[in-house]
């Protein structure tokens, strides 16, 4: 009894032309999925900024407040976002609306704690000098420590803003929009030339718009790194209020 070759064959990877030909032939459904994908993390990042930010200002008052809200938010980052987005479903629906708020839960930790961080380094000196001036607590922090603050603050939206990216494509399992579409859709008829393409769109959107947010890291910090070497005091401060 012969065995047909062709039939026990193993299948082997596919040419690179499978890949660009999915992309060719669906590249207007692809930009508009990726579209849909940014414009639900940058909803939701929009969301969570003044929020992880207000946060994180409001617990550099009190020191147990502080360890308390940083716990909670990391405590938020180990629950499975198949498991929010389920917990989410019953109040918000399905579709986008339950995906952005998990999105906001889970960016509370970068931004919270590198806002908390990044008040509590601000240099003495320089709210010494802010004191002398007549500032009270509120200018203070408005003028001199949250600016000063800002390269570290980014910093912590630069990471929750990649998770985010991340994130927001399992959102396609209860019918949210972006890249997590094609990739479920894939899955579920054995398509690897969807899923590779649309997992490469993801990485690349991520990696963009680490750089983009990195450059303005940078930027603030050469910024920051020019008035504190200017001199100590009012000078200092005067290179870093606009």
């Amino acid at each position: 009894m012969t065995v047909d070759a062709a039939a026990t064959a193993t299948p082997g990877p596919l040419p690179l032309t499978s890949y660009l030909g999915y992309a060719l032939e669906n590249s207007e459904d692809l930009l508009r999925l990726t579209l849909e994908h940014l414009d639900i993390v940058l909803l939701a990042i929009g969301i969570a900024v003044p929020v992880g930010v207000g946060l994180g200002v409001l617990i550099t008052f009190d020191d147990r407040a502080a360890t308390a809200v940083i716990w909670l938010a990391g405590i938020m980052m180990t629950i499975p976002s198949i498991a929010l987005f389920g917990l989410l479903i019953p109040l918000f629906g399905i579709g986008d609306p339950p995906v952005i708020v998990a999105l906001v839960l889970y960016s509370q930790l970068p931004i919270i704690r590198n806002t908390y961080i990044g008040l509590q380094q601000v240099d003495p000196a320089a709210v010494e000098a802010g004191t002398g001036l007549g500032m009270s607590r509120l200018e203070r922090l408005r003028r001199v420590q949250l600016p000063i603050a800002l390269p570290v603050i980014m910093a912590g939206v630069r990471n929750a803003v990649v998770i985010l990216i991340g994130i927001a494509a399992i959102g396609a399992f209860i019918g949210a929009g972006g890249l997590g579409n094609p990739i479920f859709s894939g899955i579920s008829q054995a398509q690897t030339p969807q899923i590779v393409v649309a997992t490469v769109l993801l990485s690349a959107l991520a990696l963009v718009i680490d750089y983009v947010l990195g450059i303005g890291e940078q930027l603030l910090r050469l910024r920051n790194g020019e008035a504190v070497d200017e001199s100590v005091g009012t000078r200092a401060i005067k290179g870093v209020i606009p």
